[in-house]
């Protein structure tokens, strides 16, 4: 893309504030959770914000603020208000701009608000329109790039320009998207058009385990977004499952159709909710499932190695703890698993307090440790573990892998060995959703391979990609904690009624209304 010969080149800023919070997670999200990225860091984090891109000569990308966290529990007050603080500052100070690429999660809670993706974009606009145009001959544009995980209140809708979503999960196209939002908007803002949005929420709310796009009816819901886009006169298609673990107004489902012909955005939206709708029964979980003790025994009798079992209601990913030892406890009452007949890795709770007794202690070490349960202490508490110390590794000893934003975050990590079960300890979060994230020092790991265990025990949902190629066979523990699959039993209460699942038979007799509400293009 070139401006044309009358048109100067675009400014158009960058950033946001992403992060999925589980409002049923005793965790509290601060600054210091959050990897906060600015100046050319932040253009560096993206393929088509490059000298060498089709858009070099056509945009001129101001980065502003973009700070990423690991999900967890709600945000702080005071550490929201610190990045918001500074965003909406940078924003001020940028200059005029046409447009924003607002790069964010959309599940976000913050201590004190309902809709904290609303606060924030209610801010952004303001400060947007604030600064004005290049040339003053509109208000500036925002185009959003989101997790299909997020939620989409009409609040937070009204002030953007452009919203899209993933496609996808897990999500492969991530960085897509983010791509999209940004040709989306240039598109726009080269050619003059301020398009209609059409928008409808579904009563729905269903964990992402229900609704990968590995399994239909997800996968042929998403893949006709494309078909969507394509019409004449249309620009964008989404579709969000919503976040099911935070109890808020606004966790459901919503379809935002965006393009320059409202009538038929609106027919097309509608048509996307009432299938969504229909379909609310169809979704089921991405794989087999059972108890903690179920998955365990079936594991262990099984021949397929390595056989892998997410310790999904403690998943970090989603949202939870990631401190909790139930998992741990299951696993070491097993008598194959407690007297090495069967060999297992479990990775990934956190206790900083173990860890650190682990390196005083040193490798080759027996120690006992009081394992987890400090934050999350309403699913058993901490679990008594004698064993090992086998390995340990520094934070400062792995690599740097910042494409992964707050994903991949260094740690102190520590493998204690008990029986046939080696359990990886972290002082602090983290995921393990990749070889690199086991192993050798010089990818960031303990030098602990996976694929050389009869189990593999990941506080995960559904697999990630390599982990789903690894697996011999898997099953999805339903366990408790902070992002629980069984959501009837975390005890949401201020969700919007009725909802399915919650409310089975509430439209029994008559469907929702699904007519979706006409966003008139922002004003120039």
């Amino acid at each position: 893309m070139t401006p044309s010969a009358n048109h100067r080149r675009l400014r158009i800023g960058i950033g946001g504030i992403g992060i999925e919070s589980s409002t049923f997670c005793p965790h509290r999200s601060t600054t210091d959770d959050f990897r906060q990225t600015r100046g050319q860091d932040l253009l560096d984090r993206y393929t088509w914000t490059r000298p060498d891109s089709d858009l070099a000569e056509t945009v001129e990308w101001v980065p502003l603020l973009h700070a990423t966290a690991l999900p967890g529990g709600p945000v702080e007050a005071e550490s929201y208000l610190t990045l918001k603080d500074e965003l909406v500052t940078r924003l001020r100070e940028a200059g005029p701009l046409d447009g924003l690429v607002y790069d964010i999660h959309g599940a976000m809670s913050v201590i004190g608000l309902t809709d904290a993706e609303a606060d924030l974009t209610e801010a952004v606009r303001a400060a947007l329109d604030f600064v004005g145009t290049p040339d003053d001959t509109g208000r500036p544009m925002i185009s959003t790039a989101m997790d299909l995980h997020g939620n989409v209140s009409r609040r937070f809708a009204e002030p953007i320009d452009l919203l899209t979503a993933h496609r996808l999960a897990p999500h492969e196209d991530a960085w897509e998207t983010r791509e999209r939002a940004a040709r989306n908007l240039v598109r726009c803002l080269l050619d003059g058009i301020r398009p209609h949005r059409a928008w409808v929420q579904v009563p729905v709310l269903l964990p992402g385990e229900k609704t990968s796009t590995r399994l239909e009816p997800a996968t042929s819901l998403y893949a006709s977004l494309a078909d969507i886009e394509r019409l004449p006169g249309i620009l964008d298609a989404a579709m969000w499952v919503g976040y099911a673990w935070a109890d808020e107004p606004r966790c459901k489902a919503a379809i935002v159709v965006t393009g320059e012909n409202a009538e038929l955005a609106g027919a097309e939206a509608e048509k996307l909710a009432r299938r969504y709708w229909d379909a609310r029964r169809d979704f089921v979980f991405v794989g087999p499932t059972g108890s903690a003790e179920e998955c365990v025994e079936q594991a262990v009798a099984s021949d397929k190695r390595p056989f892998l079992i997410s310790d999904s209601g403690d998943n970090p990913t989603a949202g939870g703890a990631g401190d909790l030892a139930y998992m741990l406890g299951k696993l070491l009452e097993n008598d194959a698993v407690r007297t090495g007949r069967v060999t297992a890795v479990h990775p990934g709770i956190t206790d900083p307090v173990a860890v650190a007794h682990c390196f005083a202690a040193g490798v080759g070490a027996e120690v006992t440790l009081s394992v987890g349960g400090k934050v999350d202490a309403n699913h058993g508490g901490p679990y008594e573990l004698t064993g090992t110390v086998v390995a340990l590794q520094r934070a400062t000893e792995q690599k740097d892998r910042a494409e992964g934003g707050a994903y991949d975050r260094g740690v102190d990590m520590a493998a204690v060995r008990s029986g046939g079960l080696t359990v990886v300890l972290v002082e602090r979060r983290k995921p393990f959703h990749t070889l690199a994230d086991f192993m050798g020092p010089e990818d960031g790991g303990l030098g602990i391979d996976p694929r050389t265990y009869d189990l593999v025990v990941v506080k995960i949902g559904y697999l990630e990609p390599e982990l789903h190629d690894m697996a011999a066979d898997w099953l999805l523990a339903l366990t408790p904690g902070g992002v629980d699959q069984d959501l009837l039993r975390l005890g949401h209460h201020r969700v919007e009624r009725p909802l399915y699942p919650f409310d089975e038979d509430a439209y029994a007799e008559s469907a929702p209304d699904l007519t979706p509400v006409q966003l008139s293009p922002l004003a120039r």
